[in-house]
Formats: structure tokens, C-alpha cells, sequence
């Protein structure tokens, strides 16, 4: 990844993503953690042209408004923390903002 994609990587302020689960057991969807990077790594490939070099969370993420992961994020070999918040769910659908930290 170029210098040019990596600044334009970490200039995203917030992007918006999808991700569908079913906790089956549970009223409460979640994003398996696998594809919760999955899409953060699709997501960014789309919006930069090139997708990142590793997308890695800790956990799975409960699809309730305001959760809150912190995720981290490798690009041309720097490694950067990303906030992802749920921002709002729709049945088993979770919609999330994916911010990097610029720093």
C-alpha cells in the first residue's frame, strides 16, 4: 500500500458498515468477530481501494446501539486502533461506524 492510500486510510473519519449475525438462544444479535473483520476490511478496502494488511478485534460485537469495540487496524506495515460503534439494529442486521485514530 502506497503512502498516498495509507494517508487517505487513516484520514477516514467515520464510515459506515453492515454486519448480519444470529445468536441463536439470544435476543440480542451479534457480529461474530470474524466477520466483524471481514466487513471493517471490506469496508475500508472499498473506500481506499486496497484493503488493509490486518483487521483484528478482540471479540464479538453485541448489536446494541452505543456498543462500543476498539479493533486494530495494520496498514503498510503501521498499525492503528479503530473505534467501532454500533449505531443502530435492524432484526438480526447491526449497523456500525468504524472510526481510525489518526495517531
Amino acid at each position: 500500500m502506497n503512502a498516498r492510500r495509507l494517508a487517505g486510510l487513516i484520514a477516514l473519519a467515520c464510515l459506515t458498515a453492515a454486519g448480519c449475525s444470529v445468536n441463536i438462544g439470544s435476543s440480542t444479535p451479534t457480529v461474530e468477530e470474524t466477520d466483524l473483520e471481514r466487513s471493517v476490511t471490506q469496508t475500508l478496502a472499498d473506500q481506499v481501494g486496497q484493503e488493509p494488511e490486518n483487521v483484528d478485534c478482540p471479540d464479538d460485537l453485541k448489536g446494541e446501539v452505543g456498543a462500543v469495540m476498539e479493533c486494530s487496524l495494520t496498514a503498510d506495515g503501521v498499525t492503528r486502533t479503530m473505534t467501532v460503534t454500533v449505531t443502530s439494529v435492524e432484526g438480526d442486521t447491526v449497523n456500525y461506524d468504524i472510526e481510525v485514530d489518526a495517531t
